[in-house]
């Protein structure tokens, strides 16, 4: 009860410059790594503040493509280089840049299917080749990281004929039977409850879907949406994160 009191301060000190007379509509542009974490975080912000989250959700390069087209926002949570790439045209205040969390990548099957073993190089192989179709985002920032695995393991071409790039998650064309396989961040797979997660790829061929947020240069709301990148970033935020699969950054 202590330490929830005590994030509950910290939270009022977080958002204690805005009022309800300044109570707005924030636009929030994200990766869908971070859904999960919104759908929880977002609305204990809204009940705080009195300002209304309106989410954008998909993979970071199409949120990114969206803002560059003209997309109006107030929020954008992508990867760094993508953030990094809108501060570099104006189109993010980068004195507002924070890293958010991180989230490693991860093996999932539907919820019901054996679970294979993946806690090793040799099983993780092992689980790949035995595969029938292997699913991943083909715009999704974690393609890389995957593809890198393959070539690392050695089995990148003999992979080929089963990779499937999907447009959604991973993990929700899974759960919709388009494939026997995902390769996600961990917080895609556990959003999904038709999927079970199978577990994080080895360390030796990890590596993680990091996201970062910034405000908007052009944001009428600057202040309001300011909060809710402190939010995101507080201690408070920390058990939430862990819970979705996800790590403070």
């Amino acid at each position: 009860m202590r330490f929830e009191r005590a994030c509950a301060a910290l939270v009022g000190l977080l958002l204690l410059p805005l009022g309800a007379a300044q109570a707005a509509d924030i636009k929030v542009l994200s990766s869908t790594a971070l859904r999960a974490v919104l759908d929880e975080l977002g609305p204990q912000f809204e009940k705080a503040t009195g300002n209304k989250l309106v989410f954008t959700i998909g993979p970071a390069a199409v949120m990114k493509a969206q803002i560059d087209q003209g997309a109006e926002f107030d929020v954008a949570i992508v990867t760094p280089p993508l953030l990094e790439a809108l501060a570099a045209s104006g189109k993010v205040d980068p004195g507002t840049k924070a890293v958010i969390a991180r989230s490693a990548l991860s093996v999932s099957v539907r919820a019901g299917a054996p679970k294979p073993d993946v806690n090793t190089a040799d099983a993780l192989k092992h689980t790949l080749l035995q595969a029938p179709s292997i699913g991943f985002n083909g715009q999704g920032a974690s393609r890389a990281g995957i593809e890198a695995m393959f070539a690392k393991l050695g089995i990148a071409d003999d992979l080929k004929p089963r990779i499937k790039l999907v447009k959604s998650s991973a993990p929700e064309a899974l759960a919709k039977g388009e494939v026997a396989l995902a390769l996600s961040p961990m917080s895609e797979a556990l959003a999904v409850p038709a999927v079970q997660l199978a577990g994080p790829v080895p360390a030796d061929y990890q590596s993680y879907l990091v996201l970062s947020g910034a405000v908007s240069s052009a944001s009428k709301n600057a202040e309001a949406a300011k909060a809710l990148v402190r939010f995101l970033t507080a201690p408070s935020a920390a058990p939430v994160l862990k819970a979705k699969g996800m790590e403070p950054g």
